[in-house]
């Protein structure tokens, strides 16, 4: 018996970021079908795949980097800027087939930049990658200061195609894509070199360097990863826009690191899952869709509700490592 409970406790543990933010999800999907009519439903659900699938690419991103110790601030101007990227050169008469592999490019060598300005200079992630946000962001104003319309038969094409279900529901492209590298990341992060290292980066760095893993290599593989899923994410931004525009994601780079806190992850590092950040995006888009249903609200309480939360996983957060640290 007391074997059983040591490794449901251990289980408990292990999953505790994937178990906590899916018990709130489902908690609030509930609610809002006890609250609102037609509110639990798989349209609901598909449609905040869809409409928080760019955000959700960078907060996949974020998560890898946030495990590793690292934080990445420049996820918001690379996607409006790999966005921009393929708006201007579609106005260019340039073809899709080209223009998606230059700015998904443009977006991974930003983050492979600054992967090795972090690691061989020995320079701060943070400002580091202020620097990216700042150039990525500057870049895509001398672009054009005004949204850029996309005509491209393939972007028009992508952006209604989809899987339909009953009830109307669809799972649009942009949804797919993230799932996609939700999934590719849950792998790598669980069954690869690559993932142990950035848990072991984030728990200590210096012991991980000394066990003999990867540590450099590592550490320019996980921002080069942050930047290919931000222009990942702009291209679903296109998708989904059907534009391109140097002012859009503003403020997403602090939406991302909220989705990841409240998906479980540490910020200090060393603990985390890339599934709790699926769920802390769909539990802020929850909260979205609930201000919507309710019909009296702005959209401005969104950041309120998401604030309060994020106040709430932190005390938890802090709750789980003192816990922990008492278990040793």
């Amino acid at each position: 018996m007391r074997d059983t409970a040591l490794k449901r406790d251990s289980f408990f543990k292990r999953n505790l970021t994937i178990i906590a933010p899916t018990l709130v999800f489902v908690v609030f999907f509930i609610i809002g079908g006890v609250l609102f009519r037609n509110f639990f439903t798989l349209r609901v659900l598909l449609n905040l795949l869809t409409n928080n699938a760019f955000l959700g690419l960078a907060a996949v991103g974020m998560t890898v980097v946030i495990i590793s110790g690292g934080i990445d601030l420049s996820v918001g101007a690379v996607i409006s800027t790999t966005a921009m990227i393929i708006a201007v050169l579609d106005r260019s008469g340039i073809n899709a087939p080209l223009a998606i592999p230059i700015a998904i490019l443009f977006a991974t060598g930003l983050g492979f930049l600054m992967g090795l300005m972090i690691q061989y200079f020995e320079a701060p992630p943070f400002i580091v990658t202020l620097a990216g946000m700042f150039f990525a962001r500057g870049l895509g104003y001398v672009l054009s200061l005004s949204s850029i319309p996309i005509k491209g038969p393939f972007y028009h094409a992508m952006s209604t195609a989809g899987l339909r279900f009953a009830g109307g529901a669809k799972l649009t492209v942009p949804a797919m894509i993230f799932l996609f590298i939700v999934l590719i990341t849950w792998y790598l992060l669980k069954y690869t070199k690559f993932g142990r290292t950035c848990y072991a980066m984030g728990g200590n760095e210096q012991s991980a360097f000394l066990m003999g893993l990867p540590v450099p290599r590592t550490k320019v593989l996980i921002y080069t990863f942050s930047g290919f899923c931000s222009g990942i994410g702009g291209l679903v931004y296109v998708f989904f826009t059907l534009s391109g525009y140097g002012l859009a994601a503003i403020g997403l780079e602090l939406q991302a690191i909220a989705a990841v806190v409240i998906g479980g992850t540490l910020l200090t590092g060393g603990f985390g899952s890339v599934i709790g950040t699926l769920m802390g995006v769909g539990i802020r888009g929850t909260i979205q869709t609930f201000i919507t249903f309710q019909g009296e609200l702005n959209v401005y309480w969104t950041p309120i509700f998401v604030g309060l939360l994020l106040f709430l996983f932190i005390l938890l957060q802090k709750a789980f490592v003192a816990g922990t640290k008492l278990g040793k």
